[in-house]
């Protein structure tokens, strides 16, 4: 055979290799499709990549757990929809270290501004409020405007950089449980054009997808309560051509004949319109489309002009405010997250947040459980804290967007200077329950309380002498923190002793906690990113996985040396502040005089705060008492009992 013959021969085999008959391929892709499916296995499965569940996924990664996210879209949210962040929210953004980007980009609005016109009198500004009064006591007294996109990508990125992926075009379908109460879920998805069936395994699953939450109708026991509104409303983003003088402020416009409007100012120089849309009930609501309703806005905006260079969005919603009955199911599996446990209008800017912290709440809390470190109470909290923050918030929305509508500039000012806190996110408070264990009365004599935010405050880190927001100063990681605080530390050093000793014994249940942490960590460590190097977790890890034990003073610098601390307070050394520079405060106080009101001269305090910057127990002793460096010890552990265990070993 020619060499010709045989070159072409190898070809042909070549070919023959690379392809098979249809009916051969036909054959094999039936065999494939008739295999046993390989399910995938996590410890939490999230459902929804909008803003709540990309928080939990990546708070959630960060831990270290295990996390599958699905969501059915085939990208995240490119522009429009929610657009403002609170004060908290932009001080979680700062724990997470993810604030940069957003007040790089955002629009800061430090005021809101009224306007009216009636039949009688033309358009006309009837006052100016500041948004956030200094009564808000905030680092942050201002609304941050960027569209959900934007916060969305800062999540993936960070994901993206622990090796997480979210699963696009998987659309969650139902699930069920176990007979056995340690048995996973199975949790069924669809998958892609072709509706290919995929199975997840998880301990614990969250729908975090939305007002229509398919996970919702899958919990028997969680049916959404409440009303819709029969009033319509428009929402344009865009970028204005316009004389109207307060563009760049929050301003709600009321015209007596045509509606109302709210005015937000956006990145890139662009300005959100929330349109209302008075129309006849008869009216087909497709043809209140986005001609119809850049018209509409031009009539309430007269005389003034209104022109768009460009429209980036358009959206037309009705407002409606609905609670979850319940929100998660009856075995604590599955759970419910954002707007899929709650609705309400999006004027007042709490949609995005409230939803962001409920995957805040729940975060810590799966951590722990997955860990084995929690008992049913702490996952029972969940749905305490966070379903009565949803009916306090729809309560006020519904006051709120009726105020709206109705142009009434003087009730609407008057509502939100009383819900200004709540609006804030500070004001967002808890009740007694496991994790909020509450004091005397006689106690709580300054602004740190069981079941609030941790009260912004200054101090001086003393190892580098650097000022510092205390309440951020300690990265997000999942854990307990614990403040000493007192006059004198010399004063105090047989307290700090015995504490530290009754801390550090084999009968502490501070101590066991910890040794089981250490060992679930070492096992399953936290996912790290590039970032750590600068950030250094391991300063705030070198007790205890679980706990960063800090202490505050007000002695000079001068006057002490980390030496003169006991072992586990020298470990904590990052951790030690001196309460110096009360100048810089936003209350120009001592952060033990904001925290605590007063202490005595011989008199220590601990203030317990959750991973989720919440306190969560105060207690004070008098250092001159022989055992009350124990009995605070004793106290912790009474505390954390109420909500944690220590895992049966398993042989």
């Amino acid at each position: 055979m020619s060499p010709a013959a045989l070159d072409k021969s190898a070809e042909e085999q070549t070919t023959s290799d690379r392809l098979e008959p249809v009916e051969a391929c036909s054959e094999r892709l039936t065999h494939l499709r008739s295999m046993p499916e390989i399910p995938l296995e996590c410890q939490v499965c999230v459902v929804g990549a909008g803003p709540a569940g990309l928080m939990l996924g990546c708070n959630l990664g960060r831990f270290g757990i295990r996390v599958e996210i699905v969501d059915d879209r085939a990208d995240q949210t490119p522009v429009g929809r929610a657009d403002g962040l609170q004060p908290k929210t932009i001080e979680t953004f700062r724990q997470m270290r993810l604030a940069d980007t957003l007040l790089q980009r955002g629009v800061r609005v430090y005021d809101i501004a009224f306007w009216r016109s009636t039949a009688e009198e033309p358009l006309h500004r009837l006052g100016r409020e500041v948004h956030y009064p200094p009564v808000i006591d905030v680092l942050d007294p201002y609304i941050l405007l960027v569209h959900q996109g934007m916060v969305e990508s800062l999540f993936i990125d960070d994901l993206k950089k622990r090796k997480i992926e979210v699963r696009r075009n998987t659309a969650f379908d139902s699930y069920s449980v176990c007979d056995s109460k340690s048995g996973p879920l199975q949790i069924n998805c669809r998958t892609n054009v072709t509706q290919d069936h995929k199975t997840i395994l998880a301990q614990y699953l969250v729908g975090c997808d939305g007002a229509h939450s398919k996970v919702r109708k899958s919990i028997p026991e969680a049916k959404p309560v409440g009303v819709s509104q029969a009033s319509l409303w428009g929402v344009l983003d865009g970028e204005l051509q316009t004389d109207f003088p307060d563009i760049w402020s929050k301003t709600l416009v009321y015209s007596q004949e045509h509606g109302s409007i709210l005015i937000i100012p956006r990145e890139r120089n662009m300005t959100r319109f929330y349109i209302e849309l008075k129309s006849s009930p008869k009216a087909d609501r497709n043809q209140l489309g986005q001609e119809f309703v850049m018209k509409r806005a031009q009539d309430i905006m007269a005389p003034f002009d209104v022109r768009w260079k460009y429209v980036e969005w358009f959206g037309r919603y009705q407002i409606g405010q609905r609670v979850a009955s319940r929100f998660c199911d009856n075995r604590l599996r599955a759970f419910l997250a954002g707007d899929a446990s709650h609705t309400h209008s999006p004027k007042a800017a709490q949609g995005m947040n409230t939803s962001m912290h409920d995957a805040w709440n729940i975060g810590w809390k799966l951590n722990l459980s997955v860990r084995g470190l929690a008992k049913q109470e702490l996952l029972q909290s969940y749905e305490e804290e966070r379903r009565k923050i949803a009916l306090d918030l729809v309560n006020f929305d519904y006051e709120h967007a009726n105020q709206i509508a109705g142009g009434d500039a003087i009730a609407l000012a008057e509502n939100f200077k009383t819900n200004v806190r709540f609006i804030s996110g500070v004001g967002a408070e808890y009740s007694q329950n496991a994790v909020n264990m509450m004091e005397p009365q006689s106690w709580i004599m300054g602004e740190a309380k069981p079941g609030c935010l941790l009260p912004p405050a200054k101090v001086t880190r003393y190892l580098d002498s650097n000022p510092v927001d205390v309440q951020l100063d300690i990265p997000m990681l999942g854990q307990f923190r614990i403040y000493l605080l007192m006059w004198d530390v010399h004063q105090s050093r047989i307290f700090l002793e015995t504490f530290c000793q009754a801390i550090a014994s084999g009968d502490s249940l501070v101590n066991k906690l910890s040794a089981a942490a250490a060992i679930s960590y070492a096992k399953q460590p936290r996912l790290p990113a590039p970032e750590d190097i600068y950030i250094r977790p391991e300063r705030y890890t070198a007790v205890s996985h679980l706990f960063t034990f800090a202490l505050i003073t007000t002695m000079p610098k001068s006057d002490i040396e980390v030496t003169d601390l006991p072992a586990l307070l020298q470990d904590s050394r990052w951790t030690f502040y001196l309460d110096d520079i009360p100048e810089q405060d936003t209350r120009h106080l001592l952060c033990t005089n904001k925290w605590l009101g007063n202490l005595g001269p011989g008199e220590v305090a601990i203030v317990n705060v959750r991973p989720d910057g919440y306190v969560g127990s105060i207690g004070r002793w008098d250092s001159s008492v022989d055992d009350s460096g124990e009995e605070a010890a004793k106290w912790l552990d009474t505390y954390y009992d109420r909500f944690m265990q220590v895992p049966v070993a398993t042989p």
